[in-house]
């Protein structure tokens, strides 16, 4: 499954929700709304936008971090980070996915619970500038102890997407690759194709 996490910063406003209407056309499997910067009233007001994009589709809404954003809207999932996920055992009744960077963190999300996991960060990535990426051996490592999916994140693109998936990953998360295509309907079919061709 392809997850698309969003980041209106890297395209202009009035192409934003259009971006995420073209992927949602084209099958996207979930898509995690990911804008860190928003305080939750306008948070809310953009999840609301794009849940009337996704109703009615077999696209799932995911809210990074903000569960009172995320029960609001009753959206599919929530997406949060190790930590929160530790110290705060929400009663969210949807999906709950947890952000590990390191099979420690795998294996205790894991057990305790988490839906998913959103393992990364597996190839170089501009947004992760200066930090080495953990690589498929790590990512092989998680998905061979773990029992829940795991999504793999971080530099993916169309020529690697089928490693990720080879190393035992369930999903691929991928951002900017998607933000930025020129043509978003047909990148995501180029994804989907790439993975149905794999053995």
């Amino acid at each position: 499954m392809i997850y698309f996490i969003t980041n209106r910063k890297l395209v202009s406003p009035e192409r934003f929700l259009p971006i995420i209407e073209e992927a949602v056309k084209a099958g996207v499997g979930s898509i995690i709304l990911r804008e860190k910067d928003l305080n939750s009233f306008d948070l809310l007001q953009l999840a609301i936008k794009v849940k009337a994009i996704t109703k009615g589709t077999n696209t799932s809404l995911i809210i990074n971090e903000n569960l009172k954003v995320a029960r609001e809207i009753k959206a599919t999932g929530i997406q949060i980070s190790f930590t929160d996920f530790m110290n705060d055992r929400t009663d969210f009744t949807g999906i709950i996915g947890v952000s590990v960077h390191s099979l420690e963190e795998a294996l205790t999300a894991s057990k305790n619970g988490a839906s998913y996991l959103l393992a990364s960060h597996i190839f170089p990535t501009d947004c992760k500038k200066g930090l080495a990426p953990r690589g498929i051996k790590w990512l092989e490592k998680i998905t061979s102890r773990v029992q829940v999916p795991v999504i793999a994140l971080g530099g993916i693109n169309i020529h690697n997407l089928s490693q990720v998936f080879k190393a035992g990953a369930t999903g691929a998360a991928l951002m900017s690759e998607i933000m930025q295509a020129s043509d978003v309907h047909q990148k995501i079919k180029n994804l989907h194709n790439e993975y149905k061709l794999l053995p």
